[in-house]
């Protein structure tokens, strides 16, 4: 028996198994630990503070306190005795934090004005939907309105009426065999003459 299973299994027939040391590409990968635990952060919030961060940069407040704790800095540094001194004349720690400063505004300026873009092309894209709307009513109102004309057209007026009802009250008075009576037209103040 073992004879006939060997060539059937090199024919055709998969292991299931994987070698030692190694897992098939169908299984799990085994839960590793991880050195740092992870942390989930909410984008939105992120987001909200990336604006209000951006947002403070942005301001005149922020620019005098940034000169000032500059000039603090320097002065602090120039005019104190070297043992009180923490960063010499180069200010190369001074550098350091400044450009540490610029590190993370520039991405976080970067992320609020991602989201400004975001919040524009969704308005952008309610005002195309809703001037398109405007326009679909107005085209309707215009072709109503066309329309109201054509009917008004051939609609009767009142001058129109007055003479066809004058003329077919002089034609029966004639059919009666009187004289057609002069009537008084409203707006005319003569008297009415038989």
């Amino acid at each position: 028996m073992s004879e006939h299973a060997g060539p059937a299994r090199r024919r055709g027939a998969r292991r299931t198994d994987p070698p030692a040391g190694q897992q098939g590409l169908d299984q799990p990968m085994a839960k590793r630990t991880r050195l740092m635990p992870q942390t989930r952060m909410d984008p939105e919030s992120f987001g909200a503070f990336a604006e209000r961060f951006a947002r403070f940069m942005g301001t005149a407040r922020f620019l005098v306190w940034m000169t000032v704790f500059v000039l603090v800095w320097i002065l602090w540094n120039a005019l104190t005795t070297d043992a009180l001194a923490f960063d010499p004349f180069p200010y190369i720690f001074l550098t350091l934090m400044l450009s540490l400063q610029a590190s993370y505004a520039a991405p976080l300026i970067l992320l609020a004005t991602n989201r400004q873009d975001d919040r524009d092309k969704v308005q952008m894209e309610q005002d195309r939907a809703r001037d398109e709307q405007n326009l679909a009513d107005t085209e309707f109102l215009t072709r109503e309105v066309a329309a109201l004309r054509i009917a008004m057209r051939e609609v009767a007026t009142r001058d129109f009426l007055r003479s066809e009802l004058r003329d077919l009250l002089q034609e029966l008075e004639e059919r009666d065999g009187r004289e057609p009576a002069q009537r008084e037209r409203p707006g005319e103040g003569g008297p009415r003459t038989p």
